[in-house]
């Protein structure tokens, strides 16, 4: 009895051990992704097609929010944070200036490129069969090349309950240095919940079903969406990190196939489970 406590109590304690470790390694995907992306020139054929886009809108984006939005929220903010207001300024204007510049390029703009690249990435891992599920598959070398017909509409778009979510939350950067963490880390958790969007859809899950899944694992989903967020508000590269950040989701769907996480099954397991599984 005693030695089946301790065992107990030792695996309670090493279960936390290995929840940090599955959250740390999920949220090294995204910073997986922009080697991965950099050493596959494969992939890099959507990306280089949308840079002179990519670059207007951004750079008129971010200039214009600067130009006539800063100084107001800098008055405002000046108030609550004091000396702090101009940094908190500046990240709040380029928080604003990510969320516009995605939600135009992501309904608008890079819907195709991005579906491509993700899908493209999952050829690179060998998981032919599953991309097969949501477009045709070519034959051919070329990952890029293979990707034929879309048979399923790809990511989901911004939608206006999301829209006024953001706008809800805006004051929370009146708070100094505390709120605007608040901030990026709501974000983040939204931008995680997004990642596997077409994951969930090459795996036909229900949206009940994609739910609990995030529900169990909402740490490795916000520690990615974290990252991701952070990466994406540095200007002009956020036009690479958007790419490079979907390059990361989809290695990550991989290793999720990788492990046989049996994700069609009727209740998914945890990432902690899967990671027991692996060791």
């Amino acid at each position: 009895m005693a030695h089946t406590a301790e065992a107990s109590g030792a695996d309670h304690q090493q279960q936390p051990a290995k929840r940090n470790r599955v959250v740390d390694s999920v949220g090294e995907k995204a910073q997986e992704g922009i080697f991965y992306f950099i050493s596959h020139r494969s992939l890099w054929k959507p990306f280089v097609s949308k840079i002179g886009p990519l670059v207007l809108l951004s750079t008129g984006v971010i200039g214009g929010m600067f130009f006539f939005t800063y100084l107001p929220q800098l008055a405002v903010l000046f108030f609550v944070n004091g000396p702090i207001a101009p940094f908190s300024a500046i990240l709040l204007v380029l928080n604003e200036s990510t969320t516009i510049i995605n939600l135009i390029s992501r309904n608008y703009l890079l819907q195709d490129a991005l579906l491509d690249v993700f899908d493209g990435t999952l050829l690179t891992r060998g998981d032919t069969q599953i991309v097969s599920e949501g477009r045709e598959v070519k034959s051919g070398g070329d990952p890029m090349q293979k990707l034929g017909k879309i048979l399923k509409s790809p990511f989901e778009k911004f939608s206006p309950k999301a829209i006024i979510r953001y706008v809800m939350y805006l004051p929370l950067n009146a708070i100094p240095v505390v709120g605007t963490v608040i901030f990026i880390l709501i974000q983040g958790r939204t931008r995680g919940k997004g990642v596997h969007g077409r994951y969930f859809q090459l795996k036909r899950w229900s949206q009940p079903k994609r739910e609990d899944w995030l529900a169990k694992n909402v740490g490795p989903y916000t520690a990615f969406g974290l990252v991701a967020t952070l990466l994406e508000m540095i200007p002009v590269a956020s036009m690479f990190f958007t790419f490079s950040n979907t390059v990361g989701a989809a290695l990550w769907a991989a290793d999720i196939e990788d492990k046989d996480t049996s994700m069609t099954d009727g209740t998914a397991p945890t990432l902690r489970e899967t990671a027991e599984k692996a060791e």
